[in-house]
C-alpha cells in the first residue's frame, strides 16, 4: 500500500471491546487508518467490520504485546506494509486482585509483563519509528493504580507506577526531538459488559454519568494528539462525578 504523505496510522496495543475499540474508531474517523491488536485476532473483526462499515480503514494483527520479537516485526510491517504510525497507543490492562500472600511470583512477573513491559516496547518501537519524521504522539492507558497502591493490588499497582514513570521519562527525553508522549489516569469504573455482569450496582450509575464512557474517554486521546508542541499535557486524569478522589 502507499505510505505517501495522507495516509497515517494510529496503532493501539489493547484493542478491547471498550476503550482501546472506543479509541480506534475514533482516529478513524479522523481518516487515520486504524491498525489494532489483541492476542486474539479473531476477537478484533467485530471492531474491525464496524470501522468498515462507517467508511473506515481498519487492519487487525495478533500479538502477545509482551513478545518483544513480536512487537518489532509488528511496527516493521506497518510501517512497510499500511502505513506510518502517527500515533501510539498502549491500552493493556491486567488488573488482578490478590493478597499479597498469596500473590505467587508468577503472577507479579505476568502482570508486570502486561502491564508495565509490553508498555516499554510498543513505546520505544513507536518512538524508533516516529523520530526519523520528528513527530508523533504516543499515549499510555494509566489507572488509579498508577498513583496509589491498594490493598490486593500490589502486582498491577507496581506494573502501574512503573507505566507511569515509563511515560515521564520518555516524554522528557523525546518531547524536545518532537514526540508528544502522555499518560492518561482512568480512574473509575467503564461502561463494559464486565462490570454490566458483575457490578451491576456500580452499573446503574450510568444513568446519571456515574461511570465513564468510552467514547468520551476516545475524545481525551484525540484531544492529546491534536494539542499543539507549545501546550502539550503530559498526564490528565478521567473520573466521574462520582469517584471518590
Amino acid at each position: 500500500m502507499s505510505d505517501g504523505p495522507q495516509r497515517r496510522a494510529v496503532w493501539v496495543v489493547g484493542a478491547g471491546d471498550a476503550t482501546g475499540s472506543a479509541i480506534a474508531r475514533r482516529f478513524a474517523r479522523e481518516g487515520y487508518v486504524a491498525c489494532v491488536t489483541r492476542r486474539d485476532a479473531a476477537r478484533l473483526e467485530p471492531l474491525l467490520a464496524r470501522i468498515r462499515a462507517d467508511g473506515g480503514e481498519a487492519h487487525g494483527f495478533a500479538c502477545d504485546a509482551r513478545d518483544e520479537d513480536a512487537t518489532v516485526a509488528l511496527v516493521e510491517r506497518i510501517e512497510r506494509d499500511v502505513a506510518p504510525i502517527e500515533v501510539a497507543v498502549f491500552n493493556v490492562g491486567g488488573n488482578v486482585r490478590h493478597g499479597i500472600l498469596e500473590t505467587t511470583s508468577r503472577v507479579y512477573l505476568k502482570v508486570w509483563q502486561m502491564a508495565c513491559f509490553a508498555g516499554f516496547l510498543a513505546g520505544r518501537e513507536a518512538a524508533r519509528a516516529m523520530l526519523p519524521r520528528g513527530r508523533g504522539t504516543i499515549l499510555f492507558t494509566g489507572a488509579s493504580a498508577s498513583l496509589r497502591g491498594r490493598d490486593g493490588f500490589a502486582a498491577f499497582a507496581g506494573a502501574k507506577a512503573g507505566l507511569r514513570a515509563l511515560a515521564q521519562s520518555m516524554a522528557r527525553e523525546l518531547g524536545p526531538q518532537g514526540l508528544h508522549v502522555a499518560h492518561v489516569v482512568i480512574d473509575g469504573a467503564i461502561d463494559t459488559a464486565f462490570i454490566r455482569e458483575r457490578f451491576p450496582e456500580r452499573y446503574a450509575a450510568k444513568a446519571h454519568g456515574g461511570i465513564l464512557d468510552p467514547e468520551h474517554i476516545a475524545e481525551a486521546y484525540w484531544m492529546l494528539h491534536c494539542q499543539p508542541r507549545d501546550a502539550w499535557t503530559h498526564e490528565i486524569d478521567l473520573r466521574p462525578w462520582t469517584e471518590p478522589w
